[in-house]
């Protein structure tokens, strides 16, 4: 049986996949093809390479304050501000050049470049704003006619394109396409993952926190994503064999800081759902 796991976007939380990976790897569950989407497309690319779970938890600590450039100051209002119309400055978008430099220079470490040099089958889907179309960055092309897929491409270059949310990121340049995440199109790939052979599914996603007074803006850019994102992958997790549920506890797009709680609650989600995740994949 050949076990395909797909990851979620998610921002900053994306870093619970490590978890969720790291507790699967000890009780001797280990997917064979892995897909992942925006921050979920970060993981998966850097498993499929050759990091363990450890490893990448430790390229993201190591590496994230180089990817969180924007300004502060679009987060720190909450909606009682908005409600009484204080006004606000929004800065301007990165634009993901740092983020895909600093994972091309992460895969070559590994001999790696192109997508195509990976070995283990991998889906990071993005979405073109040329003819608003889903591709697919993977090393390993299916049978399908409805789909474009895209093997020439950096590793990072691949990130970045799937990782571009819209109003944080600039698109991503790529030949004669702009592309944004991957989200908009496919939060969850689990179809993709499933073309590449795989014979179950475990998908993941993250909870959807609750929007209060108290909320702040990028509270509410979470839920947007967590809205959309279950939205669009409703058709992707009624396929999956098992759908992991990561909480959130109010991680930012870009709250980094939060990033050893993230992966502990990647880590828990598997140990707490593992006698169901066993019986799933018999």
């Amino acid at each position: 049986m050949k076990l395909g796991i797909a990851l979620s976007g998610g921002g900053s939380r994306g870093i619970a996949h490590a978890g969720v990976l790291k507790a699967l790897e000890e009780n001797n569950i280990k997917p064979d093809i892995i897909g992942g989407t925006s921050s979920g497309s970060i993981v998966a690319s850097l498993y499929a390479i050759g990091y363990s779970p450890d490893e990448i938890y430790s390229l993201y600590k190591e590496n994230a304050s180089k990817l969180v450039e924007i300004n502060k100051m679009p987060i720190i209002f909450t909606i009682g501000n908005f409600i009484r119309n204080k006004k606000i400055k929004i800065s301007g978008l990165k634009t993901g050049e740092s983020l895909e430099k600093t994972y091309n220079e992460i895969a070559y470490k590994k001999n790696i470049e192109s997508i195509k040099d990976i070995k283990m089958p991998i889906v990071i889907p993005s979405v073109s704003l040329k003819d608003c179309k889903e591709y697919i960055f993977t090393n390993i092309i299916p049978d399908e006619e409805n789909k474009q897929y895209i093997t020439d491409i950096t590793v990072g270059k691949a990130v970045r394109a799937s990782s571009s949310f819209t109003g944080v990121f600039c698109p991503c340049k790529y030949k004669e396409h702009l592309f944004i995440d991957g989200g908009a199109l496919d939060n969850v790939p689990v179809q993709e993952v499933k073309k590449q052979g795989a014979d179950k599914v475990i998908a993941v996603k993250f909870n959807s926190d609750q929007i209060t007074k108290e909320s702040n803006v990028m509270d509410m850019v979470m839920k947007t994503i967590d809205i959309m994102g279950n939205k669009v992958s409703e058709e992707g997790l009624e396929l999956s064999d098992f759908v992991l549920t990561v909480p959130t506890d109010k991680t930012g797009l870009l709250d980094i800081d939060k990033a050893d709680k993230c992966f502990k609650f990647g880590y828990d989600a598997v140990i707490k759902n593992l006698d169901e995740i066993k019986r799933t994949l018999k």
